[in-house]
């Protein structure tokens, strides 16, 4: 049966915990093939069969483990799902400045009595209320309290849900511990009231005050530093003009009338106008004009590309210079921006291997702190003879600290930062695995055509005979060669033409297959080809043999110019190594990574780029692969993967898809073909060799970033957990107050949201 995939963007969930219960739900249904939830995006990636189940039955089980299901997310939601982030923290904010300006003064009034001798302002007249008048002491601290608690109530109106679901959460833990503290001062207020003066000094209304007020401080600290994770992708959606300028009858006289229309309204063909300084609307073919367009938005390259009639255009990039008028090939979800986006969004709701370790724990890690704070409570309280203010303490301490948030922002955060900044750079990494994997690989296999070598034939060498100019020959040869359509003989009319040499129009063309061209030029007989047609021809080719020999074994093609019967000249054409790619070689060399070129063409030609770009090409060493078929470049693949390596191959063209496959890591060139970029986990979008170290680099960096963040998580946890238990205290050392606990326990997810954002320097 097909399978499709949607994302579900979730509210209401609040941890580690709530992410794997709905994961839990959502692939225990029938039809439900896979389902992966991103704490950090607040998204789920979920692979179900319609046949089977339908969409509103999903949304209606995540809504009954009480969770908010939202629409599915697409780039044309995007701002309207940002607004609800923004009203969301708006809110928190709100929520937090209540409960602060409500918890300082009660922090204040109820330690400032227990400090002896404490020389701050109304010290003494707080001394003095809560020994002659206690019940007027505890409940000014009850006022204060209860506008903290409604600010909060979320905590209790969740978190008790979670439990009578028997699926514990953060939520949870704050409100079994700060119900505890809250029930115990009730308790002893009324003693207070009931004439038990003493009881006083058991009141916890502070505790429960202040741990509400950090930790919505903490959550709306941890929502803006989440809302920058997606900063990369928010920056791509809005790039995109809400408008295009329409030409209505276009062949009509005049050139058809101009009418700005709704950007949703273009449709496939219709013909729109770009003036300079304005975005393209969606991606399309120039008709008319001629301009400079920005891409860096889509490529990363900082120098705007030419472009003329013929040329693609993307949506969102800006023209620069010229005004043009353009054909409409893409709109809305096909245009190349949208399929950028889809590609980051899939890769920051997926996960990585990584993260199960972090999944693993954090499905039993609330029910395992609810026991250790119950067995630590009550171990407390037997130790210390029935001391129930202590043993509140310590059970308060241990569920407030707890912290399964920070395991489950560890992964997810780091990967949205490191994948939106791929993106900002031009390398789309399409899946957290791949990110993952990337660090791992010691073998990189290039393939030559259109990837180490630019894919278009240019001439490389003009080499005159008889005495005559490189541009006399140059020029003879592009005149007789401007009505052929092979690919040398446009290298040559082009290396001509930029030259600025004027060309002299043909009188007779005549193209003969598999060896050349023959054209009158000026009155005279001219021949360009082959070796077989110079031959034929009896043209002499003893003058230049050595120059010929020597350009084959360069992996050039010699053209041989005749004029007049005599040999004029050689014009050698090749498939031209790019500029940068022997520096991109070089330095992934330097990363310790070895570097093998994979080729269709001969050993000759091979070895002769393999050494141009500094790749090992002795027999042997097995780093050049010469006269390999589409079909076996799999294989060669495979052969290097049996050897326990991980291997990445970097490729083009359709028949480089299998390989990019079957590879552990597949990096597509951009300006390649559609099929390899589908097939690949990687797009380089700048077509630039040296963006594979980068995206090797910033996977190296991004794993390292997500190691240090479940370090922490985990060491934060498994140190904090004993002190609040009191182990230190055991040992005559201190004792953890509650109102600590749920400082650190917030300053624990900031911590990790922040060492995630560190990423956003990176730079290739």
């Amino acid at each position: 049966m097909n399978s499709v995939t949607t994302t579900l963007s979730i509210g209401g969930m609040s941890c580690a915990a709530c992410a794997r219960r709905v994961e839990k739900i959502v692939g225990a249904l029938d039809g439900v093939s896979s389902v992966s939830v991103n704490l950090a995006s607040e998204k789920a990636a979920i692979t179900y069969e319609p046949q089977r189940i339908r969409l509103p039955a999903i949304r209606g089980a995540i809504q009954e483990a009480g969770y908010q299901p939202l629409e599915p997310a697409k780039a044309s939601t995007a701002d309207e799902a940002w607004a609800r982030k923004k009203k969301e923290i708006q809110t928190l904010k709100r929520k937090t400045c209540i409960a602060l300006v409500f918890a300082v003064p009660l922090f204040y009034v109820a330690m400032v009595p227990m400090i002896p001798f404490a020389r701050l302002p109304f010290a003494d007249w707080l001394h003095a209320v809560m020994r002659d008048q206690p019940l007027r002491f505890a409940l000014v601290q009850l006022a204060l309290t209860l506008p903290v608690i409604a600010a909060g109530y979320r905590f209790y109106t969740a978190g008790f849900a979670a439990l009578a679901r028997r699926s514990p959460n953060m939520d949870s833990l704050i409100a079994i511990g700060t119900s505890a503290a809250l029930a115990y001062s009730l308790y002893n207020t009324w003693r207070v009231a009931d004439g038990h003066t003493a009881s006083v000094h058991d009141l916890y209304y502070e505790t429960a005050g202040v741990i509400f007020a950090l930790i919505l401080l903490g959550k709306t600290l941890e929502a803006v530093s989440k809302g920058r994770t997606g900063e990369a992708i928010r920056k791509l959606m809005g790039l995109a003009p809400k408008t295009a300028v329409i030409i209505r009858d276009a062949g009509g006289p005049g050139g058809g009338a101009e009418t700005e229309i709704p950007i949703g309204e273009v449709e496939p063909g219709d013909i729109l106008a770009v003036r300079p300084g304005a975005k393209i609307p969606v991606d399309g073919t120039v008709l008319e004009g001629y301009t400079a367009v920005d891409e860096s938005m889509l490529t990363g390259e900082s120098m705007p590309v030419d472009k003329k009639a013929g040329d693609a255009v993307y949506a969102a990039t800006l023209n620069t210079t010229g005004a043009i008028r353009f054909r409409a090939d893409k709109v809305g979800a096909d245009t190349a921006l949208a399929q950028i986006i889809r590609l980051v969004e899939d890769a920051q709701s997926g996960k990585a291997p990584i993260a199960a370790l972090g999944d693993r724990v954090s499905a039993v890690f609330v029910p395992i702190v609810c026991g250790i704070a119950l067995l630590a409570g009550i171990a407390w309280f037997a130790g210390t003879g029935g001391d129930l203010r202590f043993a509140l303490t310590i059970f308060i301490s241990v569920l407030v600290i707890a912290c399964p948030c920070a395991l489950g922002l560890a992964t997810p955060t780091a990967i949205m930062v490191g994948t939106g900044k791929g993106a900002e750079n031009g390398i789309l990494i399409k899946s957290g695995r791949a990110l993952e994997t990337a660090h791992k690989i010691q073998t990189v296999i290039l393939d030559k055509t259109g990837t180490i070598t630019g894919g278009k034939p240019a001439v490389t060498d003009v080499l005159p005979a008889g005495g005559a100019s490189a541009d006399s020959l140059l020029q003879i040869a592009a005149s007789a060669e401007q009505g052929s359509e092979h690919p040398l003989g446009r290298a040559i009319v082009a290396a001509a033409r930029d030259k600025g040499l004027e060309l002299t129009a043909a009188d007779r063309f005549l193209s003969i297959t598999g060896r050349g061209i023959e054209a009158v030029v000026n009155g005279q007989a001219v021949l360009a080809g082959n070796r077989q047609l110079m031959d034929e021809r009896g043209v002499s080719l003893a003058a230049l043999q050595a120059d010929s020999d020597r350009l084959a074994d360069e992996g050039k093609t010699p053209m041989y110019i005749a004029a007049g019967g005599c040999l004029a000249g050689i014009v050698a054409v090749a498939d031209v190594v790019k500029a940068s790619s022997k520096a991109a070689i070089e330095s992934l060399r330097g990363m310790g990574i070895e570097v093998a070129m994979i080729t269709g063409d001969n050993r000759k030609t091979a070895d002769a780029i393999a050494k141009q770009v500094g790749i090992d090409g002795r027999p042997g060493s097995g780093r050049v692969l010469a006269e390999v078929l589409p079909r076996d470049k799999a294989g060669e693949v495979q052969k290097l993967q049996a050897n326990n390596k991980t291997v990445a191959m970097v490729g083009d063209g359709i028949n480089d898809a299998p390989a990019l496959a079957q590879a552990d890591v597949g990096i597509a060139i951009g300006s390649g073909t559609d099929v390899a970029m589908e097939s690949a986990d990687i797009v380089l979008m700048r077509s630039d060799l040296t963006d594979v170290s980068a995206a090797i680099r910033l996977s190296r960096r991004t794993l390292r970033t997500i190691r240090q963040n479940l370090f922490w998580a985990f060491g934060y946890n498994v140190l904090g957990i004993p002190v609040a238990a009191g182990v230190l205290y055991l040992f005559g050392g201190p004792l953890m107050n509650p109102m600590l606990a749920a400082a650190a326990m917030s300053l624990s997810s900031v911590s990790v949201l922040a060492n995630a954002l560190r990423l956003k320097r990176f730079t290739v």
